[in-house]
């Protein structure tokens, strides 16, 4: 047993002060993001809960290892555990998503998602290449080669030649036979599936035929439903395509970081690609910390209780999404098959600002986002939603439908605010909006809903400090 050893009473003190104590401003800051989550009804479709063992993990004394390169191949010393950690994240990485070891591999290094993507690019194609992703107003997402007609929005159509495919603008489904043509004519490199607001599986079949076609790679990026494909409630990328990448803190339910798997059986040199692309050429040491969150989360997604998880996240969504439609509202693709719904606002003539503003007054957290169609996505037609969060804090949809009965009363708060506020702009309709006493009501009615459910990550919510409700 380790002797104990009397704290510093030098410069050092500050360094064993608990975070209340030493900086009350950021203590009270932490409280009331802990009050608001716990308050409000969280549908960001690319957000989750984590669990307390991985909140537990990347707060841990891993935050202060140093530990650029791979286990057993580090630039620095004192890895020896850092090592064992991030082999034990690989590991269960593979088995979670049930992947042959002898064909796949995997990196647990990239920061985030976006990361994770760029340095995919990195490893597969060369500066200039041809690329081919789903375009955001589409539902597909930044890192898969957006750009507008005047500027090129993310890196990898700077760095890139990017073309995108589209969905039907008639059924809103993926449109693999103009994808399939496009592709002859534009010979790219590497095709990109996977998406950020597309509320339907995919098929890989279809996707590596048409890259068979053309000599590229095919890579899917599954943030969105990494953990709905881990419990084998969605179609499985892995038996097509050459990369796959994730985030780690969506439908997966981890912290925020990224991973990416590799095919290591049909080129010998991909695995050393991939992990020199990941560092050193697009990022420097790990975050050892968060690695140690990931691994948590793996090993909870490798459960029943998590399969059971990821089948009530959808019929949550599919509850959510009838709700909507039998309403008479417009979804892309009429529902969804799998954590969200893409709610077509055109119709109604609102924008996705204005419903986005108005229940964030209401304590109703959603984002405003493109729907196939609209001219651009700096002014989108309609708001996502995600069943991933409320999921998680134990509701089932007995309690969907009365959240989905809240949106509804809120998108009629939204026409008759439109109408009050006597003006088109986003200003005027928030300015109306803050004075409703419908607004308000529907406020209380949420914070009270909300504050009969646990908040994972919290043993006690009754320990949670209260702040005055702003409505």
């Amino acid at each position: 047993m380790a002797n104990k050893v009397a704290l510093p009473d030098d410069f050092n003190k500050d360094l064993y002060v608990p975070l209340a104590q030493l900086d009350p401003e950021v203590q009270e800051l932490v409280d009331r993001e802990t009050w608001r989550q716990f308050s409000g009804l969280e549908l960001i479709a690319s957000e989750n809960l984590t669990s307390l063992a991985a909140l537990e993990a990347n707060g841990s004394i891993f935050t202060n290892k140093y530990s650029e390169g791979l286990p057993g191949a580090r630039y620095y010393g004192g890895n020896e555990y850092v090592d064992e950690l991030e082999v034990l994240c690989q590991k269960r990485a593979l088995e979670a998503f049930s992947c042959d070891t002898s064909k796949w591999g995997v990196n647990v290094q990239p920061y985030s998602g976006s990361t994770a993507n760029f340095a995919a690019f990195t490893a597969l194609i060369n500066p200039q290449d041809r690329l081919m992703g789903l375009g955001l107003p589409d539902g597909g997402h930044l890192t898969h080669g957006y750009y507008t007609a005047k500027k090129k929005i993310s890196a990898s159509s700077i760095y890139f030649q990017s073309f995108p495919y589209q969905v039907k603008k008639d059924t809103g489904y993926i449109d693999y036979d103009l994808l399939a043509a496009n592709a002859k004519l534009f010979k790219p490199r590497a095709i990109v599936c996977g998406a950020s607001a597309y509320p339907r599986d995919w098929d890989y079949k279809r996707l590596r035929e048409i890259a068979d076609g053309e000599g590229a790679y095919l890579m899917c990026d599954m943030a969105h439903i990494s953990g709905l494909v881990a419990a084998g409630a969605q179609n499985n990328p892995f038996k097509y395509c050459d990369v796959v990448t994730t985030t780690t803190h969506k439908t997966l339910r981890g912290p925020r970081a990224g991973l990416i798997f590799f095919r290591k059986d049909k080129e010998q040199d991909m695995e050393s690609r991939i992990n020199n692309a990941v560092f050193p050429a697009c990022q420097g040491g790990p975050h050892n910390h968060t690695i140690a969150a990931i691994a948590v989360t793996l090993k909870l997604a490798n459960t029943p209780e998590f399969k059971q998880y990821a089948r009530a996240v959808i019929e949550n969504a599919q509850t959510m999404a009838g709700f909507l439609h039998d309403k008479g509202y417009k979804l892309q693709t009429d529902g969804t098959e799998n954590h969200l719904i893409l709610w077509d606002l055109r119709p109604l003539g609102l924008t996705g600002s204005k419903v986005e503003k108005l229940c964030d007054m209401a304590g109703i957290t959603i984002n405003k986002n493109a729907v196939a169609g609209d001219v651009s996505a700096q002014t989108p037609g309609g708001v996502r939603l995600g069943l991933a969060c409320l999921t998680s804090r134990s509701m089932h949809t007995s309690d969907i439908l009365q959240v989905a009965s809240f949106l509804d009363r809120a998108v009629q708060l939204c026409l008759s605010t439109q109408k009050e506020a006597g003006s088109k702009k986003l200003v005027d309709f928030v300015a109306a909006a803050g004075k409703s006493e419908g607004v308000k009501q529907l406020a209380r009615e949420v914070r009270l809903f909300a504050r009969r459910f646990p908040l994972p990550g919290v043993r006690d919510t009754s320990a949670i400090k209260a702040f005055p409700d702003e409505h």
